[in-house]
């Protein structure tokens, strides 16, 4: 059974948030959207906000699904990726859980070493295919 993972896409003047992880995590410095994996009993959505809470500092008051695919790591496991837009959210984010957080324009995503996890749905970025 594979692994969910919800993540939010914020963005803002056309860009969107990036988040670098921590050197001592895993897949150390890679670059990803922020989110984390859904717990036993938990619901989609509240797995986002509590995530979101617990990395940014922020409380999504709207979220939409935007696209969800399964994604087998080599020599690991299956995860589930499931991607919202943020809407909006109260407070100010603040870097709580990252190395690093930037704001890209979706034709330079492919500049980053994001999760192979995220491929897809950067390069659908990229393409613009999906909007922000």
């Amino acid at each position: 059974m594979a692994t969910r993972v919800v993540a939010g896409l914020i963005a803002a003047e056309g860009k969107v948030l990036a988040c670098r992880r921590r050197a001592d995590a895993p897949f150390p410095l890679k670059w990803e959207f922020p989110g984390g994996k859904v717990e036993e009993g938990e619901e989609e959505f509240a797995a986002l906000e509590r995530e979101l809470r617990e990395e940014l500092g922020i409380q999504i008051q709207s979220a939409s699904e935007l696209v969800r695919y399964c994604y087998r790591y080599p020599d690991w496991r299956e995860v589930e990726l499931i991607f919202f837009r943020v809407r909006n959210y109260q407070g100010n984010i603040q870097n709580l859980a990252f190395h690093s957080l930037a704001w890209v324009l979706p034709e330079q995503l492919g500049s980053l070493d994001f999760l192979a996890g995220d491929g897809r749905l950067v390069e659908k970025l990229k393409r613009r295919e999906i909007e922000l």
